[in-house]
């Protein structure tokens, strides 16, 4: 049988393959293990969270050569932690193996700018923006986009490579900060509040949906995602129009995997997308508990080309990051957290990714606080921010 039939099943037993061991790659990992697969992880960290849950880790750079054709050899299909794994090592990988999703898909959301003329192409609205590439393009950007936000187009995430401007003068000296590496402009927008669609699409070009997450950041990462277990009325039709938003984006990048897509919606009730993450999210974490099928195991039937599995929602649910602030105490002192009390508040699921050493604004873990209504979870929640010392 042809490896790279885009249309054959990989049954249970074979190896799945994944770039990147963060914890996106370690949950990837046990939901892909629950299924009967194998699971090897390409990454050049030694121990690393992924790496030490999967069934072989290959210790090798992402742009290793040998490392990436041994990974292929071993494994019939292929996918990604992070958007920033070289397009060129998708392609090596695909001379072999199913990649999903494919360099093409990446490639386009690696670059801010690329990414935001894709997404215009497709009828979708974005924020007004403008590529900010030299001096000359900043001095000629439109005076509508201050206040404004001056992000660089790539490798930029959880709030780095990003300056809020008010003036062309704040740009400029945020710019020359960034290395005048090439950058994209946006309109800072009359926001009400944020949400993202996680959706998957298999080889079939068949596409389920999760309930999008409201989501709150603090310091460009996200805290705190809250989900009910059924969608309020009021906001049924924004609902439909983001899913038939981010489905467009889906079809029209022939994307195979988990996406997600981040929404603005503003004071007005209109959506304009904010950025595309071409993986699962730190905003689906919730349907590990909460749903019929995780976001994890979307993606390993996704690649399998197996049905893809319900998206329903069994409760609703509230997403607390856990970052290593918590390790640390109001002295600065390093202590570890209250696992104990946080695990004795009823539907509390604590999932902590295995990190050796926490750091402020590192990525801890999450706990899912679930409830049979959003204020029975919201108010368990509070609970474990106290406990945790996180504010809610």
């Amino acid at each position: 049988m042809n490896r790279l039939a885009s249309s054959f099943s990989i049954v249970p037993g074979n190896w799945l393959g994944i770039v990147g061991g963060g914890q996106l790659g370690r949950m990837f990992c046990h939901a892909a293990q629950s299924l009967g697969y194998k699971v090897a992880v390409l990454d050049p960290a030694a121990p690393c969270p992924a790496g030490v849950a999967a069934d072989l880790h290959i210790q090798a750079g992402y742009d290793d050569v040998g490392a990436l054709d041994r990974l292929s050899a071993l494994c019939q299909a292929v996918t990604t932690e992070f958007e920033n794994v070289p397009a060129a090592s998708l392609e090596r990988l695909a001379l072999n193996s199913r990649v999903c999703p494919a360099a093409e898909a990446v490639a386009i959301v690696q670059d801010r700018l690329s990414e935001k003329a894709f997404i215009q192409g497709l009828g979708v609205p974005v924020a007004p923006h403008a590529p900010v590439c030299s001096a000359a393009d900043l001095a000629a950007v439109p005076n509508t986009l201050f206040p404004g936000i001056l992000k660089v187009a790539r490798m930029g995430y959880d709030g780095k490579g990003q300056a809020r401007v008010a003036t062309r003068e704040e740009a400029a000296q945020a710019f020359a900060e960034f290395k005048n590496t090439d950058c994209v402009l946006e309109a800072l927008m009359p926001l009400d509040f944020e949400i993202s669609v996680v959706m998957a699409r298999g080889l079939d070009g068949s596409c389920v949906a999760y309930a999008p997450a409201l989501n709150e950041h603090r310091d460009g990462i996200l805290a705190v995602s809250t989900v009910p277990q059924q969608t309020v009325e009021t906001q049924q039709a924004l609902y439909e129009q983001a899913f038939e938003a981010a489905m467009k984006i889906a079809q029209g990048l022939g994307y195979c995997g988990v996406l997600c897509v981040e929404f603005f919606v503003l004071q007005d009730g209109s959506l304009v997308v904010n950025e595309i993450a071409p993986r699962p999210h730190n905003s689906g974490h919730y349907t590990l508990n909460a749903c019929v099928s995780s976001q994890f195991e979307q993606q390993a039937r996704a690649m399998a080309g197996l049905p893809l599995g319900s998206t329903a929602n069994l409760c609703s649910c509230v997403m607390l990051n856990i970052l290593g602030d918590v390790w640390f105490d109001e002295a600065g002192m390093q202590r570890e957290p209250d696992w104990a009390a946080l695990l004795a508040v009823p539907n509390a699921k604590l999932h902590l990714y295995g990190k050796a050493e926490a750091r402020r604004g590192r990525k801890m873990g999450h706990v899912n606080v679930l409830g049979g209504t959003l204020d029975q979870a919201r108010e368990a929640a509070a609970r474990v921010a106290h406990i945790l010392g996180i504010r809610f």
